[in-house]
């Protein structure tokens, strides 16, 4: 996908998930993320957004820490979620092409870093509020949930952070069949690797729709419309250490 496309992304995704915060009530229960209520998931990627927005906007070669989470509730906070969402879409929208600014993860380039970071980091929050709010979820596109299988498995869970991690060498492989792709990512004592190819046998394997293949990696759908084969133990191990922490 290019720049563009995930700012796009970015952009309707920050205004679907303030709708459904607005609609859900800041203590609204937010069932995807135990012990959260909306406010607590505004202000998280509130300050997500603006903390991303320095570094873009800036152009810091380091790291910067977030400016903290704000005491607002109610109106306000909501106000000030759609003011930092607006400010990081303008952001990457004006910044040149040849920014260059600190990054966490490979990426041809660090806009293009950050334009897909914060558009997987936005879709998934607003599935959160979505799910808060009860009722149906926002569809996510197919090459879109392809390219958030890509991020989580080959950069996230490729640092040393990770904590998907196994006494002996296994296989979890993952397929998407509406798109005809493929990952098998080894399991081992340190950091996962992940190819795109299903070479070799599977311990397990999880398949089923893009959609919710990604959602289900994210660990915000169940296993309803997938088919998990072999050792089902791995994707319980993935759904307890797998998650994405932000400190």
């Amino acid at each position: 996908m290019e720049t563009a496309e995930y700012v796009e992304v970015l952009e309707c995704e920050g205004r679907l998930l303030a709708t459904a915060a607005e609609r859900a009530g800041p203590g609204a229960e937010v069932p995807t993320c135990p012990g959260w209520r909306v406010r607590d998931l505004l202000r998280h990627t509130g300050m997500v957004h603006r903390w991303a927005t320095t570094f873009v906007a800036e152009g810091h070669r380091k790291y910067q820490p977030d400016g903290g989470e704000p005491d607002l509730d109610g109106a306000e906070l909501l106000d000030w979620f759609r003011e930092g969402h607006g400010l990081l879409v303008t952001a990457l929208r004006e910044a040149p092409a040849d920014l260059e600014c600190w990054t966490f993860l490979p990426a041809p380039t660090p806009l293009g870093f950050w334009a897909r970071r914060q558009a997987h980091e936005t879709t998934v929050h607003r599935v959160d509020a979505e799910a808060a709010l009860g009722g149906a979820v926002s569809p996510v596109g197919t090459s879109f949930a392809l390219d958030g299988i890509d991020e989580l498995l080959q950069s996230f869970h490729a640092r040393d952070r990770s904590r998907v991690r196994t006494e002996e060498p296994r296989v979890f492989r993952v397929r998407v069949d509406d798109a005809d792709a493929v990952w098998s990512t080894r399991l081992s004592g340190t950091a996962p690797t992940t190819v795109r190819t299903a070479q070799g046998p599977a311990d397990c394997e999880l398949s089923g729709p893009a959609e919710r293949v990604y959602l289900a990696l994210w660990n915000r759908a169940d296993d309803s419309g997938l088919k998990v084969t072999g050792d089902g133990s791995l994707l319980e191990l993935w759904r307890e250490k797998s998650a994405i922490t932000w400190n």
